[in-house]
């Protein structure tokens, strides 16, 4: 009889598959959908924790204070403790909360070293300046004024430093959310003298669409006046829009890379360069521009003489 020759049986490979042995397609499919996140979010965990916090914080204070207080006319018995509380209650949560809330990114980290705190510093001293010295910017050159019933430091209301930091912190994290998209879009290898136009230009209006939406906002509050609203809608807005021309870029920079995480020291020069550079532009609008409306017997500018700002007098 003849032999047979029999084929050895094929041994099966114990070892697993690499991943380069994986389908292309799905691991490029994950890659780009990682991409496509960070587009938007910021590069690390704690700043990206911070960012969306403050985002789903947001809607808590926008609601209280334009979904209830306004449209259903609360304001209308309120007495000065009544909008220490409003403003004092809509602030806390975005300071308080991350004290208890620990993101991910955080956890470990010492509260000083964390975005949220750190975010929270600049925001306060850039709205704490904004408040002091440039509310009266706003009674003198844009004709504005206050008149609900409140307690005031330096002739501005103590309601308007809380709200104010709500707002800042809100308008900021946007900012930071669509500069970092447009930046991806013109990617790293954009000549500078093409990518810094269109950012400047992308600043600029979302600065002024700022300004003139929180113009429209609060326009049903009758106790935020203006000499001229329509004035203050178009011109206003651009003189407010300097405030976020100056620090929409500046913030950004806050803990953006990774490698070199921002000390507390840091944070609070570059918030007071901010409010610095923002002082000197709109003084430069005060001397060679002036007042956008004639204030009716320059009441207000009294005013302002008597709380501390001696550069107007």
């Amino acid at each position: 009889m003849g032999t047979q020759q029999l084929s050895a049986p094929r041994r099966r490979s114990k070892h697993k598959m690499s991943p380069k042995d994986t389908d292309d397609d799905s691991v490029d499919g994950l890659q780009d959908q990682k991409k496509i996140k960070h587009t938007w979010l910021a590069p690390t965990e704690s700043k990206r924790w911070g960012e969306l916090f403050f985002l789903a914080y947001t809607p808590f204070w926008l609601i209280l204070c334009l979904g209830i207080v306004v449209p259903f006319r609360l304001y209308e018995k309120f007495g000065e403790l009544e909008y220490f509380l409003l403003g004092s209650v809509s602030a806390s949560p975005s300071f308080l909360l991350p004290i208890f809330i620990v993101g991910k990114g955080d956890k470990g980290l010492p509260i000083t070293q964390r975005y949220w705190f750190k975010a929270s510093l600049w925001i306060a001293i850039f709205s704490y300046v904004g408040n002091f010295f440039w509310t009266h910017y706003f009674f003198t050159v844009l004709g504005a004024s206050y008149t609900f019933p409140s307690w005031r430091y330096n002739n501005v209301p103590w309601t308007t430093f809380f709200l104010a930091h709500c707002c800042f912190l809100f308008y900021h994290v946007v900012s930071n959310l669509t500069l970092r998209r447009l930046r991806h879009a013109l990617g790293k290898d954009l000549n500078k003298f093409i990518r810094w136009p269109i950012e400047a230009l992308w600043i600029l209006a979302l600065s002024y669409a700022t300004a003139y939406a929180e113009a429209l906002a609060i326009s049903e509050f009758p106790y935020y006046d203006f000499v001229d609203r329509e004035a203050m809608y178009k011109v206003g807005s651009l003189f407010y829009a300097i405030y976020f021309i100056v620090s929409y870029p500046m913030f950004l920079r806050l803990d953006e890379n990774p490698k070199e995480p921002w000390s507390l020291s840091r944070t609070a020069i570059d918030s007071l360069a901010a409010t610095m550079l923002v002082t000197i532009i709109l003084d430069a609008w005060r001397l060679f521009i002036g007042p956008i409306v004639e204030i009716p017997n320059m009441t207000t500018y009294k005013d302002c003489l008597k709380y501390g700002i001696p550069w107007m007098s």
